[in-house]
């Protein structure tokens, strides 16, 4: 076949017009990645970060700070040093730092103008290593940067973090910490070694980049707080590398009193916040003190209307929130304390029966507390016996009433927060007890009047309440044989318990 030169002229054009298609599109490239260094690390496998450590600023405040400070000290014994200033929103008033390009701000507020990828630190950051520098600190030699490095690559992974001290952080300390996303709960506690699970104190931390943005949440306030959540649910330790001091700033941070009033309220605010994002509703701190974010009495119950005896925490592998248990402990003393009072027969019913022989206290996962009582015995009760029809609120916010689901009682821990316990009339009929109105409960049966005869005590929730006697006869003519032994939750169909913690 013969090739014309017409032809060959065609072939030679296309080939020309593809090779300058070619350097015109790396031309492109190339600008875009000058331009914008957050898409070219968006390109970036965690792999490819080349070694080094890059400083990220995240805890300071807008109204009054010294980050622009911070970056001097580290640029003036490194001028090459990497540094990000993460922030929420642009600062006001600005922040008037060094225009150099390994200096970049980067905010999480999203843009609808703006790519993804401008809105995440990680994309800006090229280091293996990532050291958090909390507001106010100064380096004084790039000493302390090699020692910290060198302490956390001597671990050899035992450690995924080192943190050293602030000169001001009197306070510094490695903590023991328990995170329990089922119990809802943290608890810190003092630990006498220098590997732990968090450190208390302001500190200076060094970790490995990749570690930082595979957790969840790397960027949320306060900083350190929320890292050491995130890691003990991890399993990860940090280094307390004591030997390493880095200086504060010779002035005070906050100039007035005013200032440091609002540095602190906002402290205390984000660090609710966050435990309340995390959803930890019981924080034990180290001292002792305790912190609920939880339901109250000013505020709805923690869940749902509970459908088919499983509420929504149990689909999420969660047991009872522990603000409800408080709120359920709180509102059964108040309750029995009554019943006593008005000479109102009453014992530990069902459930709430086999979590006190278990537990001497609520069942983990349970919702609400069952009081069986004398039916014969509500005109003794002023607030039984006036409830034919709507409701009293006591003078304590709780509310009685007579429920619409049946014959019998209700006495919840406040008008907003529905939490409740349950008062069950029983009368004797030929020595069965047996009542008017029936649930769909296997337990909910007929029993002998001998089982209460006499009553005896039993600890439950921090009060001693009366419980039947013989109480294993009486659960496993209940819930069958060997239930106290074999613990399950409500309804197994739904939702099984796998195996007790």
């Amino acid at each position: 076949m013969r090739v014309s030169f017409c032809q060959l002229l065609l072939t030679g054009a296309i080939m020309v017009n593809l090779v300058v298609l070619y350097y015109v599109s790396k031309t492109q490239q190339q600008m875009l990645k000058h331009k914008d260094p957050g898409r070219a690390a968006s390109r970036r496998s965690a792999v490819s970060r080349v070694t080094g450590i890059t400083v990220l600023i995240r805890e300071f405040e807008d109204f009054e700070n010294w980050v622009v400070g911070v970056v001097q000290s580290f640029l003036k014994e490194r001028p090459d040093q990497p540094i990000v200033v993460v922030a929420d929103r642009l600062p006001y008033p600005p922040l008037d730092l060094p225009d150099k390009r390994n200096v970049q701000v980067v905010l999480l507020q999203a843009s609808p103008d703006q790519p993804y990828y401008v809105t995440r630190p990680e994309f800006y950051i090229k280091t293996e290593y990532t050291l958090l520098v909390p507001d106010g600190v100064q380096l004084d030699s790039t000493q302390q940067l090699d020692r910290l490095l060198r302490e956390l690559e001597a671990s050899k992974g035992k450690v995924r973090m080192v943190a050293a001290p602030v000169q001001t952080a009197a306070t510094f300390q490695c903590l023991n910490l328990r995170v329990s996303l089922k119990e809802w709960s943290a608890v810190y506690s003092l630990s006498p070694a220098q590997v732990c699970d968090a450190v208390g104190g302001e500190a200076v931390v060094l970790l490995r980049t990749e570690d930082l943005f595979n957790l969840s949440r790397p960027m949320a306030r306060p900083l350190t707080a929320s890292l050491f959540v995130q890691s003990a649910l991890r399993g990860w330790r940090v280094k307390a590398a004591d030997s390493v001091v880095f200086s504060a700033h010779q002035r005070s941070l906050f100039m007035s009193a005013h200032s440091q009033w609002k540095a602190d309220l906002n402290a205390k605010a984000r660090l609710g916040r966050l435990f309340r994002d995390f959803r930890l509703k019981h924080v034990v701190q180290a001292d002792g003190k305790e912190q609920w974010h939880g339901c109250g009495k000013d505020t709805s119950r923690c869940f749902g209307t509970v459908h088919d005896d499983t509420p929504e925490y149990l689909y999420e592998n969660r047991w009872t929130p522990p603000c409800c248990l408080r709120a359920l402990r709180e509102t059964t003393k108040y309750v029995i304390g009554i019943l006593e009072s008005s000479g109102v027969r009453y014992w530990l019913e069902g459930g709430t029966l086999l979590g006190a022989v278990r537990h001497q206290d609520i069942i983990p996962w349970d919702y609400d507390v069952d009081l069986g009582i004398y039916l014969e015995d509500v005109e003794n009760c002023e607030f039984l016996r006036s409830l034919d029809s709507g409701s009293v609120v006591d003078e304590n916010g709780y509310v009685w009433e007579k429920a619409v689901e049946g014959d019998f009682y209700r006495v919840q821990y406040s008008e907003s927060n529905h939490l409740h316990v349950d008062l069950w009339p029983f009368y004797a009929r030929e020595g069965i007890m047996t009542k008017n109105t029936w649930t769909d409960h296997k337990q909910d049966v007929e029993f002998p009047e001998h089982f209460l005869k006499p009553l005896v005590p039993m600890q439950f929730a921090g009060v001693n309440a009366l419980a039947p006697n013989n109480h294993r006869r009486f659960l496993e003519l209940k819930f069958g044989e060997g239930v106290i032994e074999n613990p399950q939750y409500p309804n197994p169909a739904k939702k099984r318990l796998e195996k007790m913690d």
